[in-house]
């Protein structure tokens, strides 16, 4: 497995050693240890979570509040998405900042995704099988929402058209980026 730090170093793309041949491939997804040696975070996985979208289905961007923050490993095993982290840590001196990667059933490649963070994605194929472990559990009492399109974030989707966003995720908050308030 490598690991690349992004220009927000908590951050990390991951991508899988991949074995192919005229048979097809293989990997290993997750290994625990592996994980934990070439990332060097100590974090325990305690729910799997499994989505499908339709192209240019846009959603986000969503995290969970103190007590309950959640990191997320995430990933694709079918289609393709513009998969985007944005920082909403108190005090964080890259508050505010965001990093995209497009993850793909092609590129196999996984992101990292620490709690703190708000997470979103853009399908960019006919549709996209998404995958993501989570180190909380969902607690629909401490989940929160940011607006995709917020101009203080300045998020370079890579739209065509209007995207197709849930009534849930068009009424989320603006972000406020000063340095003491979780939205």
């Amino acid at each position: 497995m490598h690991v690349k730090k992004t220009a927000i170093p908590d951050v990390l793309v991951i991508e899988p050693r991949t074995y192919t041949d005229d048979r097809g491939f293989f990997y290993e997804s997750f290994n625990q240890s592996d994980f934990c040696r070439a990332t060097g975070l100590s974090v325990t996985f305690v729910q799997d979570n499994h989505s499908k979208s339709i192209r240019n289905v846009l959603r986000g961007l969503h995290f969970q509040a103190q007590p309950k923050e959640q990191g997320k490993l995430v990933r694709v095993v079918r289609g393709a998405v513009f998969d985007v982290a944005v920082d909403v840590r108190l005090g964080s001196p890259t508050r505010g900042k965001w990093v995209g990667q497009v993850l793909s059933e092609d590129n196999k490649l996984q992101f990292w995704i620490p709690a703190g963070f708000a997470h979103g994605f853009l399908t960019l194929t006919e549709s996209a099988e998404f995958l993501y472990k989570t180190t909380e559990y969902y607690s629909p009492e401490h989940e929160c929402s940011i607006r995709w399109d917020d101009p203080t974030l300045g998020i370079d989707w890579p739209l065509q058209g209007a995207p197709i966003v849930s009534a849930k995720d068009s009424a989320a908050l603006a972000f406020d980026g000063s340095k003491d308030r979780t939205v």
